[in-house]
């Protein structure tokens, strides 16, 4: 981590020598929501194999590219395309792009991915307000030496969600007229699915969705972009009796429904940070599996 300074630093340079604008919202789309980029004024698109230290983005359906511009008036930097350590990277390297993002400036983060759930009351296609998180991963990207200009070596993560932000994008939902729940993300490294008895374990221990890699990047936004957040996702049923046939057309139906949603998305996002003071304020939108 001793030169991660001077990659943040080159890193963000050559954005900026793209685009001459200080983004005030990062966004992250993962599996379904790439379209969401659709929704951006572009005004820069960056390949990450031309950005200096980007790792590269190999998950089907991440195009791999930093869209630069403008979503209702407001900057953005939005990655069509996340990382993940399954693809063979350390945390590092995962977490490097939300670094860089607050290094341009953000004040705001939106992260969405493609997670399971397992709370019987959510359906296809139905939003998630997280309001806490379980890390089983067995990893973390701040683990090694610590920079303090980077952060605190003990960050804490006890009131990761902030309560105001979660019942103003459940106001939001309601008055978009969108199904949208409130419940607990549980992050695994992947890549496989979770076996039937994993399923029900997680259920057993409070989980409402399960998912790969997403939480990591709240570890390393939690303490660089502040203490407020609110996160949302869109969610799916996993099946916790279910037969091989039958997780592979939930996937693909979740991954068809995940297309339709980024106007939910955006109006949920956008809805929030609209009425909220940015100042150290985090925003995640997760897309459930």
């Amino acid at each position: 981590m001793l030169d991660l300074r001077q990659k943040i630093d080159e890193a963000a340079a050559f954005i900026q020598s793209k685009w001459s604008r200080a983004p005030r919202v990062g966004i992250i789309l993962g599996t379904g929501l790439g379209g969401f980029a659709r929704e951006v004024q572009a005004e820069a698109t960056i390949p990450y194999a031309d950005i200096p230290h980007f790792p590269r983005s190999t998950a089907i359906g991440h195009k791999g590219q930093l869209v630069c511009g403008l979503c209702n008036g407001v900057p953005v930097a939005t990655m069509e395309g996340r990382f993940h350590s399954y693809e063979g990277y350390n945390l590092q390297q995962v977490t490097l792009p939300v670094r860089v993002m607050h290094k341009l400036g953000i004040e705001l983060l939106i992260v969405s991915n493609a997670a399971g759930g397992m709370n019987p009351h959510f359906k296809v296609g139905d939003v998630m307000v997280i309001e806490d998180h379980i890390n089983l991963m067995g990893d973390n990207p701040l683990l090694g030496y610590n920079d303090e200009s980077l952060g605190p070596r003990f960050p804490d993560m006890s009131e990761a969600y902030d309560r105001r932000l979660i019942d103003r994008a459940l106001e939001i939902a309601r008055l978009e007229n969108f199904v949208a729940h409130r419940g607990v993300y549980v992050g695994l490294k992947g890549p496989n699915y979770e076996t039937r008895a994993e399923y029900r374990f997680l259920r057993i221990i409070g989980g409402d969705v399960v998912g790969i890699d997403w939480r990591v990047e709240l570890d390393q936004a939690w303490r660089r972009v502040g203490h407020d957040r609110a996160v949302q996702d869109n969610l799916d049923p996993a099946v916790l009796l279910a037969d091989r046939e039958t997780i592979r057309r939930r996937a693909k139906e979740v991954l068809d429904r995940a297309a339709d949603r980024p106007g939910h998305i955006f109006n949920l996002g956008h809805g929030v940070f609209k009425e909220t003071p940015v100042e150290n304020a985090q925003y995640l939108i997760e897309v459930v599996r």
